[in-house]
């Protein structure tokens, strides 16, 4: 009965069959029928023209799209626990040629203007500071609260308003429309948003993630980056059947929408032991070491986070017996 990662989720069956429907020869790296779809998909989804392309990682997708949007001597703005602060080994620095991650506080690891503003007021506008040059959030954050669509807008609205570029690292992108009900569109380019990391493997993928694009000028430069940073393969045909099958048939926004519902039953077992409300498919709660061990010896896997606290996150494919059981559990201690 595991709940420590949907990184380790199983894969959904369409994405496998997918994959064996683009097991025969074709041309080589981006230039195969299925690559050449996805910016149709995409832009059927999103409501307007974007471009989209594959990567392999999360890591991959944020720094690409950071490195489109900053240049070596500038700033990203993010929170303080944001995946790439602190999950990423250094990368967005490496793949930016040596931009600095510019670190801002929030409850929950949202971001507000108001904190933005405080920030960005701290930072001298001359040639001695890093100056900011985008701005970079969470959605879901990193414990699995939601920015909805007007957040969203106002986040975007303050980047523009001081010329910064917005990215946004969609991880768990699926569970936050999931969440909010908004449409994929609202929560992104009509709220200013330049560049979108759309999460799939934690989500029922195998191996592939989206980097959607919708400002046209950043496709180019992204495109060169990815084949020097080692991310253009040479099959890429089976990471694009991958993302199509995940689009098609809303497979990507029913597999988060269980994955959600499961955590929501987590919730309302733990009442006074949550952390944060939980409005995604992570769940961090309060329990003492003598609890967690407790649970554990019950045959449940999940995260110590820091003392007293542990995190159990939901799959897509989460065995709902397991969850009630688990949530008669957290109910017992």
């Amino acid at each position: 009965m595991r709940f420590f990662s949907d990184n380790a989720a199983a894969v959904h069956p369409a994405v496998f069959k997918a994959m064996a429907e683009a097991d025969r020869l074709d041309t080589a790296y981006d230039g195969d029928a299925w690559s050449k779809r996805l910016d149709a998909a995409f832009s059927a989804l999103f409501e307007r023209e974007v471009t989209a392309l594959w990567v392999t990682t999360g890591t991959a997708a944020n720094c690409l799209a950071l490195a489109g949007l900053v240049p070596p001597h500038g700033g990203v703005l993010c929170h303080r626990e944001a995946h790439i602060q602190v999950d990423e080994a250094g990368a967005p620095e490496f793949f930016t040629g040596g931009a600095k991650l510019l670190l801002v506080d929030g409850p929950g690891a949202k971001l507000t203007p108001q904190a933005l503003e405080e920030a960005r007021g701290r930072i001298r506008p001359d040639v001695h500071q890093v100056q900011a040059d985008a701005l970079s959030i969470t959605n879901a954050t990193e414990y699995g609260l939601v920015y909805s669509a007007a957040e969203t807008a106002a986040l975007g609205a303050w980047a523009k308003s001081h010329g910064l570029g917005f990215h946004l690292d969609g991880a768990r992108f699926a569970n936050a429309v999931a969440s909010t009900g908004a449409s994929v569109a609202d929560l992104t380019w009509r709220a200013g948003v330049d560049a979108l990391s759309f999460g799939f493997v934690k989500n029922g993928g195998l191996s592939a993630e989206a980097l959607i694009l919708f400002d046209p000028a950043l496709a180019d430069g992204i495109r060169r980056r990815r084949k020097r940073s080692g991310h253009l393969l040479s099959k890429g045909r089976y990471l694009a059947a991958q993302l199509l099958a995940m689009v098609e048939d809303d497979v990507w926004l029913n597999n988060a929408r269980a994955a959600n519902a499961a955590a929501r039953r987590l919730a309302e077992a733990a009442g006074e032991r949550l952390v944060y409300p939980v409005e995604a498919n992570e769940v961090f709660l309060k329990v003492s070491a003598a609890e967690a061990a407790a649970l554990r010896a019950q045959g449940f896997d999940f995260y110590d986070w820091g003392v007293g606290e542990a995190r159990l996150v939901t799959s897509w494919d989460q065995d709902m017996a397991a969850v009630e059981t688990l949530a008669r559990a957290i109910e017992g201690l």
